[in-house]
């Protein structure tokens, strides 16, 4: 009796330090935030365009940027809505002037998840289920932070008439958390 007592309370203590990481995997997210702030990347070359012209005087030997700022256009954009957590900002589809294309958040804020990635969706609005993929969508990789601006290159060979959602899903319990409608401005 003695040694089932013991053997029992050896279990329980395995199984409480076994269950520690994995909670604290689970529920970290939900107190610790990540803001990230990146700027446009034609913005970019506008910025080191108005530092030259700060000092006129001084000669510049550098090759202006390629492509003209003025073509770079807005593809697709939407305002973030709460799916299965609280998420608010804009999301906008950039085509840039080398004909390159981005997805960027900006004022951008959800609710921090365990791995949380950014998807292209094809439905709007995106369902609220949980364990059920969102079919046909695409994943442009983990979210860089839960808070601020943020750009995702996107796949030259995507096309975008498939997609009418940007995603905030969340990998281990299927659960979209947020999404922004994808509509031409």
């Amino acid at each position: 009796m003695n040694n089932q007592r013991t053997l029992f309370s050896i279990g329980v203590v395995i199984a409480v330090l076994a269950a520690l990481p994995v909670g604290w995997y689970l529920i970290s997210p939900l107190f610790i935030n990540r803001a990230v702030d990146e700027a446009l990347p034609a913005a970019e070359a506008t910025e080191a365009m108005e530092e030259a012209m700060a000092e006129p005087t001084q000669a510049v030997d550098e090759a202006m940027p390629p492509g003209d700022m003025a073509t770079m256009q807005i593809l697709a954009q939407g305002e973030f809505y709460n799916v299965a957590h609280e998420g608010r900002g804009k999301a906008t589809i950039y085509q840039l002037p080398d004909g390159s294309r981005i997805l960027r958040f900006e004022d951008f804020e959800v609710l921090n998840g365990p791995d949380l990635h950014v998807y292209l969706a094809p439905a709007n609005p995106v369902p609220d289920t949980v364990g059920v993929e969102l079919a046909g969508s695409v994943d442009l990789g983990k979210l860089k932070g839960n808070i601020g601006n943020q750009n995702y290159e996107l796949p030259p060979d995507l096309d975008l008439s498939q997609f009418q959602s940007a995603v905030i899903w969340c990998q281990p319990f299927r659960v979209p958390f947020a999404a922004a409608p994808l509509a031409a401005p």
